[in-house]
């Protein structure tokens, strides 16, 4: 389970306040792609973070509304379908990690971030793989990314109920991927990841199933 155990040993060093950074949404087909930045409050630290990747969907809502309640602060930041195109999906998830600390009421003298690709932060950085396992702060943003998009897709299932979002949340699924090969892309979906492209410029769209 995550601990505060990498918190601590920044603050020795550090005068301020610590982030943790993750994000949610680099793999699907269609939606932004969303990061979260989360300053915990030490003394009220919510029971149970952990990775959301481990988490029930009922769970992480849970975790989001203390989350949201208790942290010291929480910033979002996100980078849209035509920016992942333009600039590819690892700028573009930097570009939002940058945003969410931006976010912040308070901004932090340094940031834990989920993975081992440090990104340009207003602040110094550390990188921790597997980090939304490891640092309660990286868990807690990795549930705010991951239920904010999840929010995000939702709302654009509302638009588009063909291609499963609700279900998929934009991941490459048969279902998915069968919806795009009978109606084609929407303006959601990026274009620049191989099943869209091959859809609009040919293809085989069953070497690219990604799924969830």
């Amino acid at each position: 389970m995550p601990h505060y155990i990498f918190e601590a040993r920044v603050l020795k060093t550090v005068n301020g306040l610590v982030a943790g950074v993750d994000e949610a949404g680099r793999g699907p087909l269609a939606g932004p792609v969303v990061a979260a930045a989360v300053i915990l409050n030490r003394a009220k630290i919510p029971k149970g973070l952990n990775d959301s990747k481990q988490l029930s969907a009922e769970r992480r809502d849970e975790l989001f509304s203390h989350i949201m309640f208790s942290a010291l602060a929480v910033g979002v930041g996100e980078a849209g379908v035509d920016e992942i195109d333009l600039i590819n999906i690892r700028q573009a998830t930097h570009m939002a990690m940058a945003r969410a600390v931006r976010a912040l009421q308070f901004q932090p003298a340094f940031a834990l971030v989920d993975g081992n690709d440090a990104p340009a932060l207003p602040c110094p950085c550390d990188t921790i793989v597997e980090g939304d396992a490891k640092s309660v702060s990286i868990a807690a943003a990795s549930i705010v990314a991951k239920v904010t998009r999840d929010r995000m897709m939702a709302a654009l299932h509302g638009e588009h109920p063909q291609y499963g979002w609700l279900r998929n949340k934009g991941y490459g699924t048969p279902e998915h991927l069968s919806a795009l090969a009978r109606l084609g892309p929407t303006p959601h979906h990026r274009r620049s990841f191989a099943p869209v492209h091959n859809i609009l410029y040919g293809g085989n769209l069953e070497d690219s199933i990604i799924t969830l």
